[in-house]
């Protein structure tokens, strides 16, 4: 019993180690979203913090459709770093979770 439960804290530990490293990754792993019409780019990490954001000189010119252009174009960027994140952290976690019956989490 002790040695199962020592062999389970050590995957888990192994797990946690690997969960570390996987975020670590992430943040070199971009995310490049643009609107429609090409007027605005951003690029941001799977870990969500942006790393640039290119406007065209055009939305200088209108403050408000430039921020609607960013808000759009942001949230776009964010949803898909997000799934990109937890698609990525998920698979660690499921390959590193012990057996346990009943404990189906991340099926």
């Amino acid at each position: 019993m002790f040695g199962d439960l020592m062999g389970m804290m050590g995957k888990i530990k192994e797990t946690q180690a690997k969960m570390e490293a996987t975020k670590k990754r992430l943040d070199t792993v971009l995310v490049d979203e643009k609107s429609t019409d090409g007027l605005l780019a951003v690029t941001i990490t799977a870990n969500r913090t942006i790393r640039s954001i290119q406007i065209d000189d055009s939305l200088l010119n209108d403050k408000e459709m430039l921020e609607d252009y960013l808000v759009n174009v942001l949230n776009k960027a964010i949803t898909n770093a997000t799934q990109v994140n937890e698609t990525e952290l998920g698979a660690v976690a499921k390959e590193g979770m012990p057996n346990i019956p009943g404990m189906d989490l991340f099926k």
